[in-house]
């Protein structure tokens, strides 16, 4: 699979070009996931998810969030459909500033949560991408990072 391959699925989703009478076989094949509330592209080679994800970026801009939840992931969605836009309307539900709001997480896919928290917490495991992304960091799952940033930080 070329990493061009798995932003085309997601593609499909434009409509036609100005002049064709009937949309592309591919477009027709794909049409279904108009509806899909999140499309999951999933590889064992996490450099064509890395590659994926900038590609569906690059296509697609603002229109779609792209993420990665796994190393082996890449998460498509509209793009108020993640940790940020999640934090966001808690937030404004809850009545709670940002600023007294803590987050932490270890996959690219909550780099968004960290933008809109005051406290941003990474996970020792987390990709040192993930790690500069965020005000802290703790320890690594394996070594109890959840329960440590709680202490050290919040408590």
């Amino acid at each position: 699979m070329d990493a061009l391959d798995f932003p085309h699925a997601v593609g499909c989703h434009a409509a036609p070009s100005a002049g064709r009478k009937s949309p592309s076989r591919r477009y027709q094949t794909w049409q279904p996931l108009l509806a899909a509330a999140k499309l999951v592209g999933v590889s064992d080679d996490h450099q064509v998810v890395e590659a994926a994800a900038v590609a569906a970026r690059a296509q697609f801009g603002d229109h779609v969030s792209a993420a990665r939840s796994q190393p082996y992931y890449l998460d498509l969605t509209h793009p108020q459909a993640n940790k940020g836009a999640v934090v966001k309307y808690w937030s404004a539900k809850l009545r709670i500033s940002p600023e007294q709001i803590a987050t932490i997480g270890d996959m690219p896919n909550d780099v968004l949560m960290f933008a809109h928290s005051g406290l941003s917490i990474a996970m020792g495991n987390a990709s040192h991408e993930v790690q500069r992304a965020a005000r802290r960091v703790t320890t690594s799952n394996e070594e109890e990072g959840f329960a440590n940033a709680v202490e050290q930080f919040i408590l």
